[in-house]
């Protein structure tokens, strides 16, 4: 009877556990070097473009319905406000931007996670950003932005 038990038991965390293997597969597969280097290059432009304060540049880069929250606690909701919004920011805060990526991890094929050190020249605050990204209409935008000032400074997830 034991041993009836214990086979049941196992055949039960089998059957629960089987399935999941390839999900965890195809997270694996999802990353290209292509698809990682589009994403670094769509950071970059989306840092020049804040820069150059150009809606023209800036709008592109963002999903119809991307949203954004802000350090200074304002969320911004769809490219409508997300570009309007950001041009506001950088006039009232106007330093160099760079977002140094620490961490890059897709979700799926088609969404991915980049977090990193985002810095105003100038500016004495240390902000943190989390952005989603997603391939929409064959190229990569931006879904999202995460924008945080740390209660203690934390090293870079790796």
């Amino acid at each position: 009877m034991r041993m009836k038990t214990l086979a049941l038991a196992l055949c039960i965390i089998f059957a629960a556990v089987f399935p999941l293997a390839p999900v965890v597969q195809a997270q694996d597969v999802a990353r290209t070097p292509a698809d990682e280097a589009a994403i670094r290059a769509l950071i970059g432009r989306y840092v020049s473009a804040r820069d150059a304060r150009d809606p023209k540049l800036i709008e592109p880069l963002f999903t119809s319905d991307a949203d954004q929250y802000t350090t200074a606690g304002e969320w911004r909701r769809g490219r409508v406000q997300v570009v309007p919004g950001t041009l506001e920011s950088s006039a009232r805060d106007p330093g160099k931007r760079s977002i140094d990526i620490a961490s890059l991890r897709f979700v799926t094929a088609d969404v991915a996670i980049i977090d990193g050190a985002y810095n105003v020249e100038g500016s004495p605050l240390k902000r943190w950003t989390t952005i989603v990204v997603k391939r929409d209409s064959g190229a990569w935008r931006i879904s999202a932005i995460r924008n945080m000032v740390p209660t203690t400074q934390q090293p870079a997830p790796r």
